[in-house]
């Protein structure tokens, strides 16, 4: 069962569609953000799913808006933890000011967690929706079930005029009799757009496949900049020469290099007399 997992596993390089796909059919949700699972609630019913019995779902606020009912929730998936002798950092402070790379970041962890519980399979005999209205303490949850809407009539689309003859006719407004309202789409231009949205869609993938690369490596980047800046090395050579590449004005620049290399060497000179 995985609970330390790198960051150089593959469960971090899941796109952030096919997270919100998974917490969406799982949970029957309608998130179209990660951020939206800040509150923590989703992934205390992620583990109440997995766990049965372990999560005391009624202490679990769906509704919280406040970082004082977000970190209520986090306590509460905290515990679930210790219970369970899961030694998972949760940085809460970061995970409640909504950023997306944090809160994405944590849901990947927590899609390979509940893999490595359930081998990816869903339990059929869950029901989300009922454990969120009878064990949890938020009745307005947005959820991918939507309400029909009741339908409406009105005698203003269905009208009788008299004439001067006395024949009595049915007209619809904004209409013309012996026309159609509209002219369908003909076979050419159906299949021109279904392209485009085909296209459309993979642009879009692409695009979150990239973002979500561009943050990753943005992350580790980040990552070596602090480690770097500590004072215990931040003195040394090679961090020195880190420092300077990453702080060169262009990615490119053979300069910033070049001087890297020359601080290493000067070190490791010194070093040696």
């Amino acid at each position: 069962m995985a609970t330390n997992i790198g960051m150089m596993d593959g469960a971090y390089f899941v796109g952030r569609n096919e997270i919100l796909a998974w917490v969406n059919a799982t949970l029957q949700l309608d998130l179209s953000r990660v951020e939206e699972a800040a509150s923590g609630a989703v992934q205390c019913q992620m583990m109440d799913m997995v766990h049965p019995g372990v999560v005391p779902m009624h202490k679990v606020n769906f509704d919280a808006k406040t970082e004082y009912d977000m970190i209520q929730n986090y306590k509460v998936l905290q515990d679930v933890f210790n219970k369970l002798k899961i030694s998972k950092h949760v940085e809460v402070n970061k995970l409640i000011k909504g950023r997306p790379l944090d809160n994405l970041e944590f849901l990947q962890w927590l899609k390979r967690y509940c893999d490595s519980v359930n081998g990816g399979i869903m339990n059929e005999n869950y029901n989300p929706v009922a454990r969120r209205t009878k064990g949890g303490r938020e009745k307005t949850v947005r959820t991918s079930q939507k309400n029909p809407k009741s339908l409406q009539t009105s005698n203003s689309f269905n009208s009788s005029v008299c004439d001067g003859n006395g024949i009595v006719s049915n007209k619809i407004p904004g209409t013309k009799q012996g026309k159609p309202a509209g002219e369908a789409p003909t076979a050419d231009s159906s299949a021109q757009i279904r392209g485009l949205t085909n296209e459309i869609t993979e642009l879009k993938l692409s695009v979150d496949l990239l973002e979500n690369e561009r943050d990753f490596y943005f992350a580790k980047l980040r990552d070596i900049e602090i480690l770097c800046q500590t004072p215990q090395l931040e003195n040394l050579p090679m961090a020195v020469a880190i420092k300077k590449i990453l702080y060169s004005a262009d990615v490119k620049e053979p300069a910033a290099i070049a001087e890297a290399r020359d601080v290493v060497v000067v070190g490791e000179t010194e070093s040696i007399i």
